[in-house]
């Protein structure tokens, strides 16, 4: 192993800096400092092994049961690919299959409303216009980040692509449509706005950006236009001499992971500003009164996601957050999904599909597609060596609904993905189906105490899942 000797070991918390620019590192293994049998931080600010992290990614709207889960195969925990979770047959060996988990406090209700706020919290969400909002309990995510958050320079990091929503859905029974638009809550009254806009989400990681999210409710709003305009340089301009000096202080192979993980950063950079350049057009002369819309969301929605992804991921490999969650839409998302062959109309529209079978299969197609990018995200994470395996060996990752089919608007047996987590010896590759409807607040506190948070409860949960 070419490192630099142990004797002086690089500190996790080393940054790369410039004018008015730092820039994390991934887990190099000059980093590894004294072992500890509890692996917690030694030698100063240096781990002696990766950190363990958690994501949490949703889905509005639920899946096609019936092309869901697998035919049960008595005494095994093996199962064969269904067309929903097709997409993932590459990714296999680090799936979990969650089976029979629910919100027990979810029950009864509208449709979908009061559903998003409780896919963290687990509690029961009350109705209201919007003045009293009480989702029962704080998020997982940001109940993790009271505990932990404070060793990492942001706590958490909250993304996705819709704007938030506002007003009431009168007809929807009543609910503040606010519930909808966040899956992260501080507290059990204060919802956590989401990063929609890649280049903010960016910034937010490498320019020192701590600032709440202002892409949250109109991504062409003016203050959101200037942020992203306050400077063109890339970051890795910024640094590039700190970079190249503490270069030398490394060994081979400690090298190439370094070029590796700058390339991977310019990478996102370059996408992003393709993303935001105005592509080459006719311009008559004359005025309409259009207004050309404001940078900031990429045309493409699939650029749009794997970038929220690809930001995510880069947040991980720099220990810039241990804690993420991804918003892949709102409730009752508007966004027409025709893009995919042979849809034609917006997941909340099909989504109650009333059985009739050309609207069912279009609402398969638009759920299969968001499993695609899951397994996207997947392999990402399972071809970035760090430590002694990989990122997603020390990352968990949760993908799911709240509901489990979007005609029914049931919430029992939830579609639910479990990835990672090999360095805490969880096992995958498998279905794990629970006896009886089971809290899934015991695989969140499951997951708390394999980020090194000794708690005996969150919310719901009646104890932790086993997942070895």
């Amino acid at each position: 192993m070419a490192f630099i000797r142990r004797s002086n070991p690089v500190s996790r918390r080393h940054l790369l800096r410039g004018a008015g620019v730092s820039v994390g590192l991934p887990w190099l293994g000059a980093m590894a400092g004294s072992t500890s049998a509890a692996g917690r931080e030694v030698t100063g600010k240096t781990l002696d092994r990766p950190p363990m992290r958690s994501a949490f990614l949703f889905m509005p709207n639920g899946v096609n049961p019936a092309n869901w889960n697998p035919v049960a195969t008595p005494d095994s925990d093996q199962f064969d690919w269904t067309p929903m979770l097709r997409p993932l047959s590459g990714v296999g060996d680090e799936l979990i299959l969650l089976e029979n988990f629910h919100h027990p406090d979810l029950a009864g209700g509208n449709g979908h409303w009061p559903k998003v706020p409780a896919f963290l919290s687990g509690g029961h969400v009350l109705r209201t216009s919007g003045r009293d909002m009480d989702t029962g309990c704080t998020s997982i995510d940001q109940w993790m980040a009271q505990r932990i958050g404070h060793k990492t320079p942001l706590p958490t990091l909250e993304l996705g692509v819709d704007s938030a929503y506002t007003g009431v859905d009168n007809v929807g029974g009543g609910f503040t449509r606010i519930y909808g638009s966040h899956i992260a809550w501080r507290d059990r009254h204060t919802p956590v706005p989401n990063e929609i806009v890649p280049q903010l989400a960016f910034d937010r990681l490498f320019r020192g950006v701590r600032s709440t999210p202002v892409s949250g409710l109109n991504p062409h709003h003016r203050a959101v236009w200037e942020s992203m305009h306050r400077d063109e340089t890339s970051v890795l301009d910024a640094v590039r001499e700190d970079a190249r000096s503490f270069s030398k202080r490394l060994g081979r192979e400690d090298r190439g992971k370094l070029d590796e993980y700058l390339e991977s950063v310019r990478s996102v950079e370059r996408r992003i500003e393709s993303s935001r350049k105005p592509k080459a057009r006719w311009v008559n002369e004359g005025d309409l009164g259009i207004q050309r819309p404001g940078p900031g969301i990429p045309d493409s929605h699939v650029e749009h996601v794997r970038l929220m992804m690809d930001i995510m991921v880069l947040a991980f490999w720099t220990d810039t957050t241990r804690i993420a969650t991804f918003m892949m839409g709102n409730a009752q998302t508007g966004r027409n999904f025709s893009f995919i062959d042979g849809v034609k109309g917006s997941f909340h529209g099909l989504s109650h599909h009333r059985n009739e079978e050309s609207t069912l299969r279009q609402y398969e197609a638009i759920g299969t597609w968001h499993i695609g990018q899951v397994a996207y995200l997947i392999d990402r994470m399972r071809n970035l060596s760090e430590g002694d395996g990989t990122l997603l060996d020390h990352c968990m990752v949760m993908f799911g609904s709240t509901l489990r089919d979007g005609n029914k608007h049931d919430t029992e047996n939830l579609p639910l993905l479990f990835f990672g987590g090999g360095s805490a010896g969880i096992r995958r590759g498998r279905r794990l189906t629970a006896a009886q409807p089971t809290p899934l607040c015991n695989l969140f506190l499951s997951m708390a105490r394999n980020m090194g948070i000794d708690e005996q409860r969150f919310s719901t949960s009646t104890g932790p899942l086993d997942l070895a």
